[in-house]
């Protein structure tokens, strides 16, 4: 609870306890409040009339009289004192409340002299003031708890979910950890709740610990199995390290590889050391096979100038002026690419990249065209279609081959020639 709001709580419970009564300090006037009879007794007023507080033999009755008065104003003193820390909150009710009944039970049998009605009626207030104010921390006790217990669920209910359905291992057992931590501040709560709300955290707790455990269980078991299975695969790769069949053998170190990454982690240090095997096969394959092509580099580079000429006078055909004779043109080219063989790698794609750009803009003259009336359709229809099979056979033929660069470029031809054809039958059909 805040100090506003104990602030207010007790200036409610002073509304509630009704106007504090006033009492009079008895040392101001002793002599209003009583007298010493001839025998010494002393004797107070009250609302019933006089009473015997006690005896005074000692001094003269200037000096009893103050000497009793002392006494009652010492316990308007606690009394006031009791007030003064009831009202600022600083006070424990249930001590206060026992205190001011201590008072009261001092005024059944009085030893002092002045106004006993007065501070009567202030202990009755007072006692009223406690017992509002012990109800209001009973109450402010049970709302703490309330609140306590409420969170308390609520962090039993979050470490429930991530028992049963957290599969981040890092961040959920960090997340129990400081829920862990903040359980250990909450305090207030019954024995009998507590308890039971521990026991579904802690049984929480240890369903994650063991979906954990599992997982990292068979994590473990799947690095065995990759371990196992890239053994296998390392032991392959330095069987084919000295082949000389380039074109096979490449094509299975690169299916060697996708295999090494379907297989998975293995334990690192294991890892590790199968990966350094496989790659050192791998790279004496590739090092024999590039000392033996390195003799064709002079071939390859006249292929490159070849095919840069090729491309030179594909991108001179202007299609705009005669379609037909640019068509002619490009099959020219198309054949003689095909005849002049390999380029370097790196070289590939710039170089077909430019052919293609060509091919595009001079279907899309030819599409253009046909979507127009053409009297020769039909036999641009089958002259199309004999073209589509005639690079299919050379496709089908250079992959009998072994050629999958031949392959590849003749089967993109037939697949534009198949393109070309659609919409030449296209142009036929919508006349």
């Amino acid at each position: 609870m805040t100090e506003d709001n104990q602030a207010d709580q007790h200036l409610e419970t002073s509304a509630r306890s009704g106007p504090r009564p006033f009492v009079s300090r008895a040392c101001r006037d002793p002599q209003r409040w009583g007298r010493i009879a001839d025998d010494g007794t002393v004797h107070t007023q009250t609302a019933d009339g006089e009473r015997a507080v006690g005896s005074w033999q000692a001094g003269t009755t200037e000096e009893g009289l103050a000497h009793f008065a002392r006494r009652f104003d010492d316990l308007l003193t606690e009394a006031e004192l009791l007030e003064s820390r009831l009202t600022s909150g600083v006070a424990d009710p249930k001590q206060a409340l026992s205190r001011v009944r201590a008072l009261r039970d001092e005024l059944v049998e009085p030893t002092a002299l002045g106004d006993l009605v007065g501070l009567t009626a202030l202990l009755d207030h007072l006692q009223r003031h406690a017992e509002d104010s012990l109800a209001g921390a009973k109450s402010a006790r049970e709302q703490a708890r309330a609140q306590a217990t409420a969170r308390k669920e609520a962090l039993a209910q979050e470490a429930e979910q991530i028992g049963a359905e957290s599969t981040q291992w890092k961040s959920g057992g960090d997340r129990l950890r400081t829920i862990l931590d903040e359980w250990k501040t909450i305090k207030g709560v019954d024995r009998k709740n507590d308890e039971a709300l521990w026991r579904r955290f802690s049984k929480a707790r240890d369903a994650f610990a063991r979906r954990r455990g599992a997982h990292f269980a068979e994590l473990d078991r799947q690095r065995v199995g990759a371990r196992s299975r890239k053994e296998e695969l390392v032991a392959e790769a330095e069987t084919l390290a000295d082949s000389t069949d380039w074109g096979t053998t490449a094509g299975r170190f690169r299916a060697l590889m996708v295999e090494w990454k379907a297989a998975g982690r293995a334990p690192k240090e294991a890892d590790d050391a199968l990966w350094q095997r496989f790659r050192a096969a791998q790279e004496r394959f590739f090092s024999n096979r590039s000392a033996t092509f390195s003799g064709r580099d002079s071939e390859l580079e006249r292929n490159v100038t070849r095919k840069q000429e090729l491309v030179a006078a594909a991108e001179r055909i202007d299609p705009a002026s005669d379609i037909e004779a640019a068509r002619a043109q490009l099959r020219g080219i198309q054949e003689s690419w095909e005849s002049i063989g390999k380029v370097p790698r790196e070289r590939v794609r710039e170089l077909e990249s430019r052919l293609r750009a060509v091919e595009d803009r001079i279907r899309t003259s030819t599409n253009a065209q046909w979507r127009q009336i053409d009297p020769e359709s039909e036999a641009r229809v089958a002259q199309f279609r004999e073209r589509v099979e005639q690079y299919e056979a050379q496709a089908a033929k250079a992959r009998a081959a072994g050629d999958d660069r031949r392959a590849s470029t003749a089967q993109a031809q037939a697949d534009q020639w198949r393109e070309w054809l659609a919409a030449a039958e296209q142009a036929v059909t919508s006349r």
